[in-house]
């Protein structure tokens, strides 16, 4: 009679790298994390160095328009900036890691209240900031003119950057801000982004979009099992590879932190495989992905540059006819194959082996990726404050005297350096406020 009621045990295959159990086990510690914010502190070294390649060496920046410059920003476009200053590479990370923290609470505690909190408060804790420095930008160079910008530009014959959008008014600002969390595609184009110093508002946009795709996905965590759900995940991030949506960055950002706390991911994957008597090991495949990742950056950027975007056509194009996306819109930013073969082989690395998780929580790595989100905004008002206006005032020349009453084209552009200078310096002091307020709000730590 025992016998007939006991249900029988599914049995886990020996090639199978997650067990099938109907059950998560409960995480009742949430695992250190300070390696992820490491990371993005990194991020944030690299995201300046991007900034300053962008505006002062336009020839030396990943994808720039300016392809006949100096052979020395030639060079650095194809060694430096390939593995520090790579913009598409740097905004990939982002997305990845902001879908890889934001379900740790949950993924840590699996109820109903938490799950809730995470969802109604990624908005206002992704506003605020956004919010004030913003506004601070599109006051301070829509109140004063931005031609010193565009002479700057025009003198330096970089075409890659524009001078930042002046808003007409009220409405033009408002709606550009409320757009920003409520565009779902054509990011780069929206107002705000134009209106930004560096261009890189867009992220927002993803990273909030993309959220609430991490939140509907990693509600089905505790009810699944994890074979299942790993494959799941898989088929959901081949899909969006397919359809060109950043939810194959931030889906695998989810996985990877479902199977850190809820898979025993460091021991399975530092034991490998076992195959009867031989055990595979799993670190080599990681390690192809990033060396993979990096020779097409080379190859694409360095040698074959015509290629680059070739991958790019591979792809349904889901908003307009639904053949292959033969007509994309080269000026918006896109998921890239290689890209995602870095981050995600240097991720299953990073949570492999305990030394690269040791070098990511140094204190100094840390503390600059508690203001990784702050930073996003801070970078591009301290490259036009500190470099670009003393560099242009230093080409208009010394017959420049603003307080002159005769009138002239020197003197009023410098005039109009004084009151730029003026305004970046007064909206410096606010952004430094959005900058130190991971330290005495820890919750705006992890916001990106």
């Amino acid at each position: 009679m025992m016998a007939s009621n006991m249900k029988p045990t599914p049995q886990a295959s020996p090639l199978a790298m997650f067990s099938s159990a109907a059950t998560t086990p409960m995480t009742a510690v949430a695992l250190d994390q300070n390696h992820l914010v490491g990371l993005r502190g990194l991020l944030v070294l690299q995201s300046f160095l991007f900034v300053f390649f962008q505006a002062f060496l336009p020839d030396a920046a990943i994808d720039s328009e300016n392809v006949n410059g100096p052979a020395y920003q030639t060079g650095l476009r194809k060694s430096v900036s390939v593995v520090l200053a790579n913009g598409p590479l740097i905004y990939g990370w982002i997305i990845f890691l902001s879908a890889r923290t934001i379900c740790l609470p949950y993924l840590a505690n699996k109820s109903r209240e938490v799950c809730a909190s995470s969802v109604f408060r990624r908005s206002i804790r992704l506003w605020i900031p956004t919010f004030v420095a913003y506004s601070l930008a599109a006051a301070a160079f829509s109140t004063a003119s931005t031609d010193y910008i565009s002479d700057f530009l025009t003198s330096t014959n970089n075409i890659s950057t524009i001078a930042p959008l002046r808003m007409r008014n009220f409405l033009v600002y408002f709606n550009s801000l409320f757009e920003l969390f409520w565009v779902n595609k054509n990011y780069a184009s929206q107002a705000a982004n134009l209106a930004f110093p560096s261009g890189t508002l867009w992220i927002v946009s993803v990273i909030f979009q993309q959220s609430y795709t991490v939140y509907m996905t990693m509600v089905i965590v505790p009810s699944t099992r994890v074979s299942w759900r790993v494959k799941a995940m898989v088929a959901f991030v081949a899909a969006a590879w397919w359809v060109q949506s950043w939810a194959w960055y931030s889906v695998s950002g989810l996985l990877i932190a479902d199977a850190v706390l809820n898979m025993d991911f460091q021991i399975r994957s530092r034991r490998g495989l076992s195959i009867g008597t031989f055990t595979l090991p799993i670190w080599p495949l990681y390690t192809a992905m990033v060396v993979t990742g990096v020779l097409l950056q080379f190859l694409f950027i360095s040698a074959k540059p015509s290629m680059r975007d070739d991958e790019l056509y591979g792809h349904t194009a889901l908003y307009k006819d639904g053949f292959l996306n033969e007509n994309r819109d080269g000026s918006q930013p896109t998921a890239r194959v290689d890209n995602y073969l870095i981050i995600l082989g240097a991720s299953l690395l990073i949570e492999t082996f305990e030394w690269p998780r040791g070098v990511l929580r140094s204190g100094f790595l840390v503390a600059m990726g508690r203001r990784s989100f702050s930073k996003l905004f801070t970078n591009t008002f301290h490259v036009f404050q500190k470099y670009c206006l003393p560099t242009y005032a230093t080409q208009v020349g010394s017959s420049c005297n603003p307080s002159s009453s005769t009138p002239s084209a020197s003197n009023c552009t410098c005039k109009w350096l004084e009151r730029g200078a003026t305004l970046l310096q007064a909206a410096s002091w606010p952004l430094l406020c959005v900058y130190h307020l991971p330290r005495y709000c820890p919750r705006y730590s992890i916001v990106s």
